[in-house]
């Protein structure tokens, strides 16, 4: 993509990766994605906020190209897919200095080499002078990292804001156009990447408060001129209560425990509790954890593998656990041939989960109508957990 303007002295320079389809080896990405560098001219001084992922230098040095002046280059965070090309800036400009937060210049020197003395070493709150334009410097620790700044336009009342507020997904526009597709990718990224981080993140919203903000510009995903929007869901994100559904997630092998889930997921229904369920036997790693954000109540499904959880179901109790899911609740159903350990080694995944857990329902073999029974009670109880937490 060619620069696209924001206003009249700021652009969004960077690039748009619409085939990109994994992130970090790990992070499914079914929309793209984008690494954007922001380009803000003053009457004396030019800054580049943040750089591009090096896949995609070739787009950012185009855009730069009439520009023979870079006199800024504002690093927000140390991850390659924004650091990645400050090196080859710094070729292309050697007089530029790399402006970052104190703990952000120890990583950019450890990850990309870069020579003490290119370094500007700025605090929070502090501001630098682009002539007509002051940037003033926004320390956000823990979203997602513990170096990661945001940079404020005083002027123009432009936060942008590195990874807090981002998006994988890859659009034309500059600006949001869709706001629903836009939630529904913020709400994914914030599941993958964020939501680990969630009180620090309730610290850092506190914070913008204090900040008049007309435009939310982050280096993924399009650019918020109505900034209320991810504002407000942000603030619902973060919150410590959770919404009254139920995460079922599992594999079945022989369909004993399909067959437990499909009647849980029905007794649920029956009392009122949304259900969001997921076959882990070929899932959307990334939906799942963007269910996880509103569940008040997690329940993995297994079958007994070598007495164990099936990897699957520990996959998924070992993302709930790295995620910190905010969930109030959680039980475990599943079946077994011969003997089982499996509550004891899913518990054991857990510790990061402030849960009650309730009563598991675990058959040999072929559920019955005992264990139909069982599962109806443990479907009454998340019900009723919930409307005592006012979630109904």
């Amino acid at each position: 993509m060619k620069a696209r303007m924001i206003n009249s002295h700021v652009s969004s320079v960077g690039a748009v990766d619409w085939d990109r389809r994994l992130f970090d080896s790990l992070i499914p990405l079914p929309d793209g994605t984008s690494y954007n560098a922001y380009l803000v001219r003053g009457s004396e001084k030019t800054a580049l906020i943040d750089t591009v992922d090096p896949a995609k230098r070739d787009v950012l040095f185009e855009n730069l190209k009439a520009f023979p002046k870079l006199d800024y280059l504002i690093a927000h965070h140390g991850e390659q897919d924004h650091s990645g090309e400050i090196p080859g800036i710094l070729a292309k400009y050697p007089a530029a200095k790399v402006v970052c937060s104190p703990k952000a210049k120890g990583i950019l020197i450890d990850l990309l080499a870069i020579p003490d003395d290119k370094f500007i070493v700025v605090g929070d709150g502090q501001t630098l002078s682009l002539g007509n334009l002051t940037l003033e410097f926004v320390h956000t620790p823990w979203v997602h990292w513990p170096e990661t700044m945001s940079t404020y336009l005083r002027e123009d009342k432009i936060l942008f804001s590195c990874d807090f507020f981002g998006s994988h997904l890859a659009q034309s526009e500059v600006f949001v156009t869709d706001e629903g597709r836009v939630f529904e990718a913020a709400k994914r990224y914030f599941a993958e990447i964020m939501m680990p981080f969630r009180t620090a993140i309730q610290s850092n919203m506190t914070r913008l408060k204090d900040y008049r903000i007309d435009i939310i510009a982050p280096s993924h995903g399009p650019v918020f001129n109505r900034p209320a929007m991810i504002l407000e869901a942000y603030r619902d994100w973060i919150s410590d209560t959770p919404k009254n559904v139920a995460v079922i997630a599992y594999v079945s092998m022989h369909g004993s425990t399909e067959r437990m889930v499909s009647h849980l997921v029905s007794a649920l229904a029956e009392r009122g509790v949304t259900v969001c369920q997921f076959n882990l036997a070929d899932t959307d790693i990334g939906k799942l954890a963007e269910s996880l954000v509103d569940a008040a109540t997690i329940v993995i499904g297994t079958p007994a593998v070598h007495v164990g959880p099936h990897p699957k179901a520990a996959y998924a109790a070992f993302l709930a656990n790295a995620l910190r899911a905010k969930a109030k609740y959680a039980s475990i159903i599943g079946s077994y041939g011969w003997g089982q350990k499996i509550v004891e080694q899913l518990a054991a995944l857990i510790p990061n989960l402030k849960v009650e857990v309730l009563s598991p329902v675990i058959c040999r073999g072929l559920p019955r109508e005992s264990d139909f029974a069982a599962l109806d009670s443990l479907a009454a109880a998340i019900a009723q957990k919930h409307a005592a937490l006012n979630l109904v």
